[in-house]
């Protein structure tokens, strides 16, 4: 920081030292290629790479050839089931559990909703840097009233007491303005970092992320330090009821329409999964055993291949995200499915092509050497254009710096995007599949969420055709979209608690 801050009164010392910047990133880019496939890329020209001048027809070619390596068999996928199905078992084994990488957490929510559910419920969804508080009205017709809440930047990095005294603060704001203070409102707590659920209403933080690093949390019941944050105010009167996750809640916020909803399944972001499951398969369980004999299971599934079971599908470019990750090593089925690094995916195969000679004439940009350019939410956005139409793509690909891309570099692009996109979809619709073929009952609806399913404009149609290759004959399934599974959800599991508990 300080090079550039002296740099920053010269304006050509500054473009020297982007260039340097540059200059290295692609130096480390090309020699961890070299290394992965031991052969070490030319640094002659582009023009002089490519040899004699390419047809368009043999750059699509080559293109597709190289992509290859993205595209799964069915044969893979089948293997990638029967895989997951182990790690599953595992996850759920009360001896095997500890060394799985699975975790396969039980929730302690066995019922879903009956649709019958009534009264008013509160929420408090805390995930990020603002957290929502929700007053939902369960009936005939579901009404919703919200505000989002900041967490300033001191408060998420200082005590605990801290936070939770921020969090108690703004609920009790919330109820004063609208007047519910003499009312024991029921209240449904999102929470979602990772925890150790030990019941329904208790759950354990493992460990921070996402920014926060509030002292005197990690290993102590979250649920408990909200109810010491409202009692230390005295002015509210809050019973929560439940504690989970934005899974659980996706399932419940679809199964209070849908009753045959068994699966929730977020594809955003991140990526996880939950399902019902029967009791007697569930060794971790330490509960009663009293009907219903069954439990969400919030799988954690992003960490699936972490113990190198899926290192017969991953490609250089995989390794290459998760060796410059924050967290390399670990969830690596999440790195090949999520919004957060489809697009550095993409970008690293367009890197490769442009090396290669393959796209825009060998010749790249500052702006997409940079890591984390090429944004996920590209890809929706170039495959949502009409076939033979590049007005998305050559959009996209300006902003990016490259203005002279042809109709051959536009459909090339748009093929990575497409592969990069369907091995998500894919993997995705394998894990589903799995955990239908699981549940074996003969029609089941998976509730789903997430940025990359919502607007991705194939993913749909994609984990479905997938889904139907994989499951049993004779199953019948349905992908749903939730609405607001962390809000809505979060009331749902507080008003089946609450009906419960009369």
């Amino acid at each position: 920081m300080e090079i550039v801050a002296a740099a920053d009164s010269d304006e050509r010392g500054l473009t020297l030292l982007r260039v340097v910047g540059q200059l290295q990133r692609v130096i480390v880019f090309l020699h961890s290629f070299a290394c992965d496939r031991g052969h070490l890329w030319s640094t002659q020209s582009a023009e002089a790479r490519q040899g004699p001048v390419m047809s368009d027809e043999q750059i699509t070619k080559k293109v597709r050839e190289i992509c290859e390596e993205l595209i799964l068999s069915q044969e893979n996928l089948k293997e990638v089931c029967d895989v997951l199905h182990e790690e599953l078992n595992k996850g759920l084994g009360k001896d095997t559990n500890p060394e799985a990488t699975i975790k396969c957490f039980p929730t302690y929510v066995r019922e879903l909703p009956n649709g019958k559910e009534k009264g008013r419920f509160l929420a408090l969804d805390l995930g990020g840097t603002n957290f929502r508080v929700l007053l939902i009205q369960l009936g005939e017709k579901c009404s919703m009233d919200s505000r989002i809440y900041a967490v300033p930047q001191p408060i998420m990095v200082g005590p605990g007491d801290g936070l939770f005294d921020h969090i108690a603060e703004c609920l009790a704001s919330f109820i004063k303005e609208r007047e519910l203070g003499d009312e024991l409102l029921p209240l449904g707590f999102t929470f979602s970092f990772p925890c150790k659920q030990e019941g329904l209403t208790k759950a354990r933080l493992a460990r921070w992320t996402k920014g926060f690093k509030c002292a005197g949390v990690e290993g102590r019941d979250v649920v408990e330090l909200l109810k010491a944050a409202i009692a230390r105010r005295g002015d509210v009167k809050i019973k929560i009821c439940a504690i989970l996750n934005d899974t659980t809640g996706t399932l419940m916020s679809c199964a209070w329409k849908n009753h045959n909803c068994r699966i929730g399944l977020i594809v955003g972001t991140g990526t996880n999964a939950c399902y019902m499951e029967k009791l007697e398969k569930v060794e971790l369980w330490d509960g009663d055993l009293d009907e219903p004999h069954q439990v969400i299971i919030n799988t954690e599934w992003g960490a699936f291949g972490d113990n190198g079971c899926l290192d017969f599908i991953r490609t250089e470019y995989d390794n290459n995200i998760d060796c410059e990750s924050i967290n390399p090593g670990r969830q690596l089925y999440e790195k090949m499915i999520s919004g957060m690094y489809m697009g550095e995916i993409a970008r690293q195969v367009i890197i490769r092509l442009v090396a290669e000679g393959l796209l825009f004439n060998g010749n790249s940009s500052e702006i997409l050497e940079e890591k984390g350019s090429f944004f996920t939410k590209y890809i929706s956005e170039i495959e949502s254009d009409k076939p033979g139409d590049y007005n998305n793509c050559r959009v996209i690909l300006e902003e990016l710096g490259l203005n002279s891309a042809t109709d051959t570099d536009c459909a090339n692009v748009r093929h990575v995007c497409e592969c990069v996109s369907r091995r998500a979809a894919y993997l995705a619709a394998a894990g589903v599949a799995v955990l239908l073929n699981r549940i074996g009952e003969e029609s089941v609806t998976v509730a789903v969420d997430g940025s990359v399913y919502r607007f991705h404009p194939h993913f749909h149609n994609l984990m479905t055709e997938q889904i139907s290759h994989l499951i049993k004959p004779g199953m019948k399934f349905g992908l749903m979209l939730s609405e607001d599974g962390s809000g809505r959800g979060a009331a749902l599991v507080a008003a089946v608690a609450s009906r419960n508990s009369r």
